[in-house]
């Protein structure tokens, strides 16, 4: 029998109970950008599943993929295992994740019946991390993107049966690109579910000078987002659908910190009007962005041109090309008020995912942290 945790409702009413971890620091910290590795699904897939359809296997050099095999070993308890995830999460200062699949377990190459199955085993999967600690995870879901009839249900199940918060996709869906139409379905639903989109890139798609140097995630996990971005702007998917909740990895890529291009584009190039009635950076702002950045400077200009209110904390847990201080990253900053640093750490995605901080985080963060 298939698991299934509390509906929206009783897990709207469990969030009033949350408490703040014992910190330093006693912002209410919000991480919106973590992993979880279920390996039953690798299982149901392993017949069907061809690495040489993944960019980020295919690309890689041997070395690379034979140190990637070996990470993934060494972190295996932090992918599986909730009670290390929750002493991790109690050492980063982190209040509440917000629980995504790992990338590897997209399966958009899958027959689409076979990812369905997938899907639902790695939500169900996180369904059960959610109800066994209510006050400390909420899910973001993973559907079969490569057929939207099946992806709309199975968002729709885990949005109104499981109690999820939103779901999280790739930056291509199998080399398609997010703006192509079929895919507006999914973005309707999503629209009309009030369901945050975590998007998230698994290496590049033409990667052929990547190979050395980990370069298919060192520059191909950012351009993959950046091109994906572009997609979805200049393709009118945020035109389309303008109540979207979208957030970005790994700071919107490199796109977030070059938009003055696109804007240019705009004014000079007719077919960058196909789809979009204003310049490209007014539907940028309508998109949120993680501190996965690993420098004060970048984030200091995440913040300057998108806003603080559209910032939000992300670690990639538990990979090595995550970030494990984000809290202290975040209070570091000193071009930042109070306010716009308790935004940052978890204001902003508490209301993007509709979590209730805890009573005391504010009075917490009033005696701690004048």
């Amino acid at each position: 029998m298939l698991f299934t945790c509390a509906p929206r409702e009783l897990a709207a009413t469990r969030a009033a109970s949350r408490k703040v971890v014992k910190r330093g620091n006693k912002s209410f910290a919000v991480d919106l950008h973590c992993h979880v590795h279920t390996p039953a699904a690798d299982e149901l897939a392993k017949n069907a599943y061809d690495p040489s359809k993944d960019p980020a296997i295919y690309f890689a050099s041997v070395r690379s993929r034979d140190y990637n095999r070996q990470h993934r070993a060494n972190i295996d308890a932090q992918l599986t295992s909730v009670e290390q995830r929750l002493a991790d999460m109690d050492k980063m200062g982190i209040d509440v994740q917000a629980i995504s699949t790992s990338p590897f377990q997209f399966y958009y190459s899958l027959e689409p019946d076979l990812c369905r199955q997938t899907a639902r085993m790695v939500n169900e999967r996180l369904a059960e991390i959610v109800a066994s600690h209510p006050d400390r995870f909420v899910a973001l879901a993973t559907v079969p993107m490569q057929a939207p009839e099946l992806a709309v249900a199975e968002l729709e199940y885990c949005m109104k049966k499981l109690g999820f918060r939103g779901m999280e996709i790739g930056t291509n869906v199998d080399g398609a690109d997010l703006s192509e139409g079929r895919f507006d379905t999914i973005f309707a639903k999503a629209e009309e579910l009030g369901a945050v989109i975590f998007m998230h890139p698994h290496g590049f798609t033409e990667a052929q000078r990547f190979a050395d140097y980990y370069l298919t995630n060192v520059i191909g996990n950012p351009l993959d987002t950046t091109v994906a971005l572009s997609h979805i702007v200049f393709g009118g998917v945020l035109d389309r659908h303008p109540g979207l909740k979208l957030v970005s990895a790994h700071g919107g890529g490199y796109l977030s910190h070059y938009s003055a291009r696109m804007d240019h584009a705009y004014k000079v190039r007719p077919e960058c009007r196909d789809h979009i009635k204003r310049p490209p950076t007014s539907y940028l702002k309508k998109v949120y962005f993680d501190t996965m950045v690993f420098s004060h400077q970048q984030l200091d200009h995440l913040v300057k041109t998108w806003g603080a209110d559209h910032i939000v904390i992300g670690t990639d847990y538990p990979y090595d090309m995550g970030y494990y201080k984000p809290v202290d990253f975040v209070n570091d900053m000193k071009s930042l008020t109070r306010a716009q640093k308790d935004a940052i750490i978890g204001g902003n995605a508490a209301r993007l995912l509709k979590i209730k901080p805890p009573a005391g985080a504010s009075r917490a963060r009033q005696s701690k942290n004048k």
